[in-house]
């Protein structure tokens, strides 16, 4: 197969130039944790925190979240940095639902919200920024909290299959 071809890299530490760029930068990353130990359980759980993480609804705040996270819970620094940064599109597109949800659920009147204008609004004053759009973050903050257990649950049990396959996969290529 495609993959165990590329897993069966002739000198480990070299860098790897065959295959895809979702191969290099994305497969061959796991494999390699997978061949030092880490358990297809650990690169899944680092996986969907990376991904949940990586849509919290405040720009620049999920790369500190997810070092501290993984950190915390011992779990691969570049890995759920990786998937933070494969992220950052999904975070742009649930900024503003995360916010009108937030709203919604607060009750709160719908303000005029666009990611150019919030971005425009923090350049310009940043403290009056704070001031007129804190609590819309707060509120988009409650229903990430609220929906990040489940998402991550489900992403946990959508990637350990896959990661559990790849794991024997790397075994069996060693082992011959």
């Amino acid at each position: 197969m495609k993959i165990e071809k590329e897993m069966s890299n002739p000198t480990p530490g070299a860098p790897e130039h065959n295959g895809s760029f979702w191969t290099r930068r994305v497969i061959a990353p796991i494999v390699r944790q997978l061949r030092q130990g880490v358990t297809p359980e650990q690169v899944a759980l680092t996986i969907a925190l990376g991904l949940v993480i990586g849509m919290f609804p405040i720009l620049g705040a999920t790369t500190i979240l997810c070092g501290i996270t993984a950190a915390m819970l011992r779990l691969n620094q570049p890995i759920i940095h990786l998937v933070n940064y494969f992220a950052y599109p999904v975070q742009l597109i649930t900024l503003i639902p995360f916010y009108r949800a937030g709203e919604s659920l607060f009750n709160r009147p719908h303000l005029p919200l666009s990611i150019p204008m919030l971005m425009a609004r923090f350049r310009a004053d940043t403290g009056k920024f704070f001031l007129d759009f804190g609590m819309i973050a707060v509120q988009g903050m409650v229903v990430w909290c609220m929906i990040a257990p489940f998402a991550i649950a489900a992403i946990y049990y959508l990637a350990r299959p896959s990661l559990r396959l790849l794991a024997r996969r790397t075994q069996a290529v060693r082992d011959v």
